[in-house]
Protein backbone atom coordinates (compact mmCIF):
# COMPACT_ATOMS: atom_id res chain seq x y z
CA UNK A 1 0.00 0.00 0.00
CA UNK A 2 1.24 3.46 -0.91
CA UNK A 3 -0.02 6.68 0.72
CA UNK A 4 0.28 10.38 -0.01
CA UNK A 5 0.13 12.45 3.20
CA UNK A 6 -0.07 16.23 2.77
CA UNK A 7 0.99 18.26 5.77
CA UNK A 8 2.97 15.17 6.70
CA UNK A 9 5.67 17.12 8.57
CA UNK A 10 3.10 18.77 10.82
CA UNK A 11 2.14 17.74 14.34
CA UNK A 12 -0.64 15.26 13.46
CA UNK A 13 0.65 14.51 9.94
CA UNK A 14 4.04 13.29 11.19
CA UNK A 15 2.39 10.91 13.67
CA UNK A 16 0.19 9.63 10.83
CA UNK A 17 3.23 9.02 8.56
CA UNK A 18 4.89 7.10 11.39
CA UNK A 19 1.81 4.95 12.02
CA UNK A 20 1.37 4.09 8.33
CA UNK A 21 5.05 3.12 8.04
CA UNK A 22 4.68 0.88 11.09
CA UNK A 23 1.85 -0.88 9.24
CA UNK A 24 4.13 -1.52 6.25
CA UNK A 25 2.84 1.26 3.97
CA UNK A 26 5.05 3.23 1.65
CA UNK A 27 4.54 6.92 2.52
CA UNK A 28 5.04 10.02 0.39
CA UNK A 29 5.06 13.01 2.74
CA UNK A 30 4.37 16.43 1.20
CA UNK A 31 4.91 19.64 3.18
CA UNK A 32 6.02 23.21 2.47
CA UNK A 33 7.19 23.70 6.10
CA UNK A 34 5.14 26.86 6.65
CA UNK A 35 3.89 25.44 9.96
CA UNK A 36 5.32 21.90 9.75
CA UNK A 37 8.96 21.07 10.49
CA UNK A 38 11.50 18.74 8.94
CA UNK A 39 12.51 17.88 12.52
CA UNK A 40 9.18 16.05 12.94
CA UNK A 41 10.08 13.49 10.25
CA UNK A 42 13.89 13.45 10.26
CA UNK A 43 13.85 10.13 12.15
CA UNK A 44 11.95 8.64 9.17
CA UNK A 45 14.32 9.82 6.42
CA UNK A 46 16.45 6.64 6.52
CA UNK A 47 13.38 4.44 6.03
CA UNK A 48 13.30 3.18 2.42
CA UNK A 49 9.52 3.31 2.46
CA UNK A 50 9.48 7.05 3.26
CA UNK A 51 9.81 9.92 0.78
CA UNK A 52 9.73 13.61 1.71
CA UNK A 53 8.72 16.19 -0.91
CA UNK A 54 8.88 19.92 -0.18
CA UNK A 55 5.88 21.36 -2.01
CA UNK A 56 2.91 23.69 -1.50
CA UNK A 57 -0.10 21.47 -2.25
CA UNK A 58 -2.07 24.58 -3.26
CA UNK A 59 -0.03 24.16 -6.45
CA UNK A 60 -0.55 21.09 -8.71
CA UNK A 61 1.59 18.05 -7.94
CA UNK A 62 2.33 15.06 -10.13
CA UNK A 63 3.00 11.75 -8.38
CA UNK A 64 4.31 8.81 -10.39
CA UNK A 65 3.18 5.28 -9.71
CA UNK A 66 0.24 3.89 -7.79
CA UNK A 67 -1.34 5.62 -4.82
CA UNK A 68 -3.84 3.72 -2.67
CA UNK A 69 -4.61 6.36 -0.06
CA UNK A 70 -4.56 10.17 -0.05
CA UNK A 71 -4.58 11.79 3.41
CA UNK A 72 -5.05 15.57 3.14
CA UNK A 73 -3.75 17.11 6.38
CA UNK A 74 -2.07 20.25 5.01
CA UNK A 75 -3.29 23.47 6.64
CA UNK A 76 -2.35 25.96 9.31
CA UNK A 77 -4.40 24.74 12.29
CA UNK A 78 -3.83 27.08 15.22
CA UNK A 79 -5.42 30.55 15.46
CA UNK A 80 -2.00 32.22 15.71
CA UNK A 81 -1.08 30.65 12.33
CA UNK A 82 -4.24 31.12 10.33
CA UNK A 83 -4.68 34.69 11.57
CA UNK A 84 -1.19 35.43 10.17
CA UNK A 85 -1.77 33.34 7.02
CA UNK A 86 -5.46 33.77 6.11
CA UNK A 87 -5.04 33.61 2.34
CA UNK A 88 -2.69 30.60 2.44
CA UNK A 89 -5.20 28.91 4.77
CA UNK A 90 -8.06 29.50 2.34
CA UNK A 91 -5.92 28.36 -0.60
CA UNK A 92 -4.85 25.06 0.99
CA UNK A 93 -8.45 24.36 2.04
CA UNK A 94 -9.74 25.18 -1.44
CA UNK A 95 -7.04 24.63 -4.09
CA UNK A 96 -5.14 22.08 -1.98
CA UNK A 97 -8.24 19.98 -1.44
CA UNK A 98 -9.10 20.25 -5.14
CA UNK A 99 -5.58 19.18 -6.14
CA UNK A 100 -5.49 16.20 -3.77
CA UNK A 101 -8.96 15.05 -4.84
CA UNK A 102 -7.68 15.19 -8.43
CA UNK A 103 -4.79 12.91 -7.46
CA UNK A 104 -7.19 10.49 -5.74
CA UNK A 105 -9.42 10.47 -8.82
CA UNK A 106 -6.51 9.88 -11.23
CA UNK A 107 -5.03 7.10 -9.06
CA UNK A 108 -8.41 5.59 -8.07
CA UNK A 109 -7.29 6.01 -4.45
CA UNK A 110 -9.33 6.26 -1.26
CA UNK A 111 -9.33 9.83 0.07
CA UNK A 112 -9.38 11.06 3.68
CA UNK A 113 -9.89 14.74 4.49
CA UNK A 114 -8.72 16.15 7.81
CA UNK A 115 -11.53 18.48 8.79
CA UNK A 116 -12.06 20.09 12.17
CA UNK A 117 -14.42 20.81 15.04
CA UNK A 118 -14.10 24.45 13.92
CA UNK A 119 -16.69 23.78 11.20
CA UNK A 120 -19.22 23.90 14.06
CA UNK A 121 -18.08 27.47 14.86
CA UNK A 122 -19.25 28.77 18.24
CA UNK A 123 -21.75 25.93 18.64
CA UNK A 124 -25.34 26.33 19.81
CA UNK A 125 -25.65 22.52 20.10
CA UNK A 126 -23.79 20.69 22.86
CA UNK A 127 -22.16 18.23 22.59
CA UNK A 128 -21.62 18.55 18.84
CA UNK A 129 -22.99 15.79 16.60
CA UNK A 130 -22.01 15.31 12.97
CA UNK A 131 -25.58 16.22 11.96
CA UNK A 132 -25.13 19.76 13.37
CA UNK A 133 -24.49 22.37 10.64
CA UNK A 134 -22.71 24.84 12.88
CA UNK A 135 -22.74 28.51 13.86
CA UNK A 136 -19.92 30.13 11.88
CA UNK A 137 -19.15 33.78 11.18
CA UNK A 138 -17.93 33.66 7.56
CA UNK A 139 -16.49 37.21 7.63
CA UNK A 140 -14.98 37.05 11.12
CA UNK A 141 -11.26 36.69 11.82
CA UNK A 142 -11.57 32.91 12.17
CA UNK A 143 -13.63 32.61 8.99
CA UNK A 144 -10.54 31.92 6.87
CA UNK A 145 -10.02 28.59 8.66
CA UNK A 146 -13.65 27.68 9.39
CA UNK A 147 -14.85 28.34 5.85
CA UNK A 148 -11.77 26.74 4.25
CA UNK A 149 -12.61 23.50 6.05
CA UNK A 150 -16.34 23.79 5.31
CA UNK A 151 -15.52 24.27 1.61
CA UNK A 152 -13.08 21.33 1.79
CA UNK A 153 -15.87 19.12 3.11
CA UNK A 154 -18.26 20.36 0.40
CA UNK A 155 -15.87 19.69 -2.50
CA UNK A 156 -14.94 16.31 -1.01
CA UNK A 157 -18.62 15.33 -0.99
CA UNK A 158 -19.04 16.72 -4.54
CA UNK A 159 -16.19 14.50 -5.77
CA UNK A 160 -17.73 11.58 -3.91
CA UNK A 161 -21.15 12.09 -5.51
CA UNK A 162 -20.11 13.26 -8.99
CA UNK A 163 -16.87 11.32 -9.59
CA UNK A 164 -17.63 8.35 -7.29
CA UNK A 165 -14.43 8.91 -5.27
CA UNK A 166 -14.18 6.74 -2.16
CA UNK A 167 -13.96 9.48 0.50
CA UNK A 168 -13.73 9.83 4.27
CA UNK A 169 -14.02 13.01 6.40
CA UNK A 170 -12.64 13.20 9.94
CA UNK A 171 -13.66 16.14 12.14
CA UNK A 172 -10.75 16.49 14.55
CA UNK A 173 -11.34 17.99 18.00
CA UNK A 174 -8.60 19.46 20.21
CA UNK A 175 -5.60 17.14 20.03
CA UNK A 176 -2.29 17.38 21.89
CA UNK A 177 0.98 15.51 22.28
CA UNK A 178 4.67 15.51 21.33
CA UNK A 179 5.73 17.58 18.28
CA UNK A 180 3.36 20.47 18.95
CA UNK A 181 5.25 23.72 18.39
CA UNK A 182 6.12 25.65 21.54
CA UNK A 183 4.97 28.87 19.80
CA UNK A 184 1.87 27.14 18.42
CA UNK A 185 -0.45 29.49 20.31
CA UNK A 186 -2.93 26.80 21.35
CA UNK A 187 -3.75 26.20 24.97
CA UNK A 188 -1.66 23.05 25.66
CA UNK A 189 1.75 24.34 24.43
CA UNK A 190 1.01 27.81 25.85
CA UNK A 191 0.28 26.47 29.34
CA UNK A 192 3.17 23.98 29.38
CA UNK A 193 5.71 26.56 28.16
CA UNK A 194 4.51 29.14 30.68
CA UNK A 195 4.53 26.61 33.55
CA UNK A 196 8.05 25.41 32.63
CA UNK A 197 9.21 29.02 32.99
CA UNK A 198 7.10 29.49 36.16
CA UNK A 199 5.33 32.35 34.38
CA UNK A 200 1.62 33.12 34.89
CA UNK A 201 -0.66 30.95 32.72
CA UNK A 202 -2.67 33.12 30.32
CA UNK A 203 -6.40 32.35 30.29
CA UNK A 204 -8.56 34.21 27.76
CA UNK A 205 -12.01 35.27 28.93
CA UNK A 206 -13.12 34.20 32.41
CA UNK A 207 -11.91 30.62 31.97
CA UNK A 208 -15.38 29.07 31.94
CA UNK A 209 -15.18 28.18 28.23
CA UNK A 210 -14.59 24.44 27.75
CA UNK A 211 -12.42 22.19 25.63
CA UNK A 212 -12.00 18.40 25.33
CA UNK A 213 -8.44 17.15 24.85
CA UNK A 214 -7.51 13.99 22.91
CA UNK A 215 -4.00 12.51 22.98
CA UNK A 216 -2.47 12.20 19.53
CA UNK A 217 -1.99 8.39 19.49
CA UNK A 218 -5.70 7.91 20.20
CA UNK A 219 -6.54 10.25 17.33
CA UNK A 220 -4.21 8.47 14.89
CA UNK A 221 -5.74 5.09 15.75
CA UNK A 222 -9.19 6.55 15.00
CA UNK A 223 -8.03 8.07 11.70
CA UNK A 224 -6.66 4.75 10.45
CA UNK A 225 -9.81 2.92 11.56
CA UNK A 226 -11.91 5.52 9.73
CA UNK A 227 -9.83 5.13 6.57
CA UNK A 228 -10.31 1.35 6.65
CA UNK A 229 -14.01 1.35 7.53
CA UNK A 230 -16.94 1.68 5.10
CA UNK A 231 -19.00 4.89 5.03
CA UNK A 232 -18.37 8.38 3.68
CA UNK A 233 -20.19 10.81 6.01
CA UNK A 234 -18.12 12.86 8.52
CA UNK A 235 -16.99 11.31 11.80
CA UNK A 236 -16.03 13.23 14.94
CA UNK A 237 -12.79 12.10 16.58
CA UNK A 238 -11.91 13.57 19.95
CA UNK A 239 -12.16 13.02 23.67
CA UNK A 240 -15.56 13.81 25.21
CA UNK A 241 -13.92 14.44 28.62
CA UNK A 242 -14.73 18.17 28.95
CA UNK A 243 -12.82 20.71 31.07
CA UNK A 244 -13.09 24.44 31.63
CA UNK A 245 -9.93 26.29 30.60
CA UNK A 246 -9.48 27.56 34.18
CA UNK A 247 -9.72 23.99 35.52
CA UNK A 248 -7.27 22.82 32.85
CA UNK A 249 -4.78 25.56 33.79
CA UNK A 250 -4.99 24.52 37.45
CA UNK A 251 -4.46 20.88 36.46
CA UNK A 252 -1.32 21.76 34.46
CA UNK A 253 0.14 23.71 37.39
CA UNK A 254 -0.56 20.75 39.68
CA UNK A 255 0.87 18.09 37.32
CA UNK A 256 4.02 20.15 36.71
CA UNK A 257 4.47 21.28 40.30
CA UNK A 258 4.85 24.84 38.98
CA UNK A 259 4.57 28.02 41.04
CA UNK A 260 2.66 29.78 38.26
CA UNK A 261 -0.42 31.90 38.89
CA UNK A 262 -3.24 32.51 36.37
CA UNK A 263 -3.80 35.81 34.54
CA UNK A 264 -6.89 36.67 32.51
CA UNK A 265 -7.04 38.47 29.16
CA UNK A 266 -9.99 39.36 26.86
CA UNK A 267 -11.55 36.48 24.90
CA UNK A 268 -10.65 36.63 21.16
CA UNK A 269 -13.45 37.26 18.64
CA UNK A 270 -15.66 34.25 17.76
CA UNK A 271 -13.80 31.98 20.19
CA UNK A 272 -16.06 28.94 20.84
CA UNK A 273 -17.54 28.93 24.35
CA UNK A 274 -18.03 25.15 24.56
CA UNK A 275 -16.35 22.33 22.68
CA UNK A 276 -17.10 18.65 23.19
CA UNK A 277 -17.55 15.94 20.57
CA UNK A 278 -20.39 13.48 20.42
CA UNK A 279 -18.43 10.35 19.41
CA UNK A 280 -21.40 7.96 19.15
CA UNK A 281 -20.77 7.46 15.42
CA UNK A 282 -17.08 6.62 15.98
CA UNK A 283 -17.97 4.19 18.76
CA UNK A 284 -20.60 2.44 16.66
CA UNK A 285 -18.90 2.41 13.27
CA UNK A 286 -15.21 2.23 14.20
CA UNK A 287 -15.41 0.62 17.66
CA UNK A 288 -13.17 3.52 18.70
CA UNK A 289 -12.92 5.69 21.77
CA UNK A 290 -9.97 7.40 23.48
CA UNK A 291 -7.90 5.34 25.91
CA UNK A 292 -5.17 7.72 27.13
CA UNK A 293 -6.09 9.66 30.28
CA UNK A 294 -5.41 13.39 30.49
CA UNK A 295 -2.81 12.83 33.22
CA UNK A 296 -0.92 10.18 31.20
CA UNK A 297 -1.07 12.14 27.94
CA UNK A 298 -0.07 15.42 29.58
CA UNK A 299 2.90 13.80 31.33
CA UNK A 300 4.17 12.44 27.99
CA UNK A 301 3.66 15.84 26.38
CA UNK A 302 5.36 17.71 29.24
CA UNK A 303 8.34 15.32 29.10
CA UNK A 304 8.66 15.99 25.36
CA UNK A 305 8.49 19.78 25.84
CA UNK A 306 11.17 19.55 28.55
CA UNK A 307 13.42 17.66 26.10
CA UNK A 308 13.07 20.51 23.63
Amino acid sequence: MRALVTGGAGFIGSHLCEALLERGWEVICVDNFVTGSKKNVEHLLDNKLFTLIEHDISQPLEIKGDIHGVFHFASPASPIDYLKLPIQTLKVGGLGTHNTLGIARAKKARYLLASTSEIYGDPEQHPQKESYWGNVNPIGVRGCYDEAKRFAEAITMAYHRYHDIDTRIVRIFNTYGPRMRIEDGRVVPNFIAQALRNEPLTVYGDGTQTRSFCYVTDLIEGIIKLFEAPGYDPVNLGNPDEHTIKEFAERIIEIMGASSSIVYKPLPADDPKRRRPDISRAKERLKWEPKVSLEEGMQKTIDWFKSQ
